[in-house]
């Protein structure tokens, strides 16, 4: 197992299966012939398996799935809602299907731990450049993670590394006065803000949008080979 895919496992929704195979896991992360990085990877296995699986599980949406800024999707840093993100999607689709992959899971294409799954089987020339042209929003995400001391930081680092991007870890820093968007008082606005009205005499009982999604991932990510 190399790097890129190692990456992809250890960022993604932690499932309980995760546990299940720990052994293995961390023998494939002291198995890495870089030293550094079967350090990073090393110490980060083992903060995550050292904690309960529900615990570990509650982190992950906490740090992902509550507000945009820390999302692992990648076109939502670049696009935003864009009618470009639409398009994106769909050349990033026809790139996996040119390279013979047919995705197995229902995740987005643009997702960071599909997206690194996908590199993982590429040379390592081809996967290089793709993390360069995302090193910006890797060195933005490892400065917001690192700003809530999440471990997660050091996976954004050691991507930005990998690309040979590290100088993107100096240059780029949380803008100053950002106002974070996960915490209580932030969820209630976008909550106000993203109703759905039926009619003029609905106005008294708003319905939730239905923009918002379950943040637990019903199966891993994975990529077959065709």
């Amino acid at each position: 197992m190399n790097t890129l895919k190692l990456i992809s496992v250890l960022l993604d929704y932690p499932q309980d299966a995760l546990w299940e195979h720990a052994a293995e896991l961390r023998s494939a992360c002291h198995e890495l012939p870089d030293e550094a990085q079967r350090a990073v990877l090393s110490g980060f296995a083992d903060v995550l398996l050292g904690q309960d699986s529900l615990v570990a599980q509650a982190r992950w949406i906490e740090t992902f799935d509550r507000g945009r800024a820390m999302s692992l999707l990648m076109f939502e840093h670049i696009h935003g809602e864009s009618r470009d993100r639409g398009q994106a999607m769909v050349d990033l689709l026809e790139n996996y299907q040119q390279k013979g992959y047919e995705l197995a899971s229902k995740e987005l294409p643009d997702y960071l731990p599909l997206l690194l799954e996908c590199l993982a089987l590429q040379e390592e020339a081809e996967a290089h450049e793709w993390l360069r042209h995302l090193a910006h929003i890797l060195a933005l995400l490892a400065s917001r993670a690192g700003q809530r001391d999440s471990p997660y930081a050091a996976m954004f680092r050691l991507l930005c590394e990998i690309a040979g991007a590290s100088h993107e870890l100096e240059t780029v820093r949380v803008p100053a006065g950002e106002v974070r968007d996960d915490t209580p008082e932030a969820m209630d606005a976008v909550w106000e803000e993203e109703q759905v009205r039926f009619g003029p005499e609905s106005t008294a009982e708003p319905c939730p949008s239905t923009r918002v999604r379950a943040p637990a991932r019903a199966e891993p990510v994975r990529i077959i080979g065709s």
